[in-house]
């Protein structure tokens, strides 16, 4: 059996999918990028168990990726926003729906599409070398440990 964390494992990757690995975590941050910010938004849009999502926010906010802002006083209800740490998992979320839209397509095509706000042209994620600043094919790049 596997254990439950990555604990012990000296790797960027591993410590990244300690925070966002967990099955509800890059849907829940998809949904922000989507523009729901409350509960019932998300509980609505992802047919997640209350109990499971009030969890993932919760964490999600402790571990200061989403921010609990209100937005009524009389009840107090609550917003989820995306802090700059949570707004910086856009890649990753992008860089995995075009792997899902390459490797795993449905009939219809993508059910939704990364855009960019000033002209509604379609946003990708691609490799660039910081030292000869080219673009890089997935053939070209080699993982090497360096400590």
């Amino acid at each position: 059996m596997l254990p439950n964390t990555y604990e012990g494992q000296d790797c960027n990757l591993a410590r990244s999918l300690e925070l966002i690995g967990e099955r509800w975590t890059l849907l829940i941050v998809r949904n922000a990028l989507l523009g729901v910010k409350r509960f019932d938004g998300f509980l609505g849009n992802l047919g997640i168990a209350r109990n499971v999502l009030t969890n993932r926010l919760g964490r999600l906010v402790e571990l200061g990726i989403m921010a609990k802002v209100p937005y009524q006083d009389k009840p107090v209800r609550y917003e989820y926003r995306l802090t700059p740490m949570g707004r910086d998992l856009t890649r990753a979320v992008i860089a995995l729906m075009q792997w899902g839209d390459r490797n795993l397509p449905s009939d219809e095509g993508p059910p939704r599409r990364a855009e960019h706000i000033g002209c509604q042209g379609h946003v990708h994620v691609h490799l660039g070398c910081d030292k000869c600043e080219r673009p890089v094919h997935d053939e070209e790049v080699e993982v090497r440990r360096i400590r």
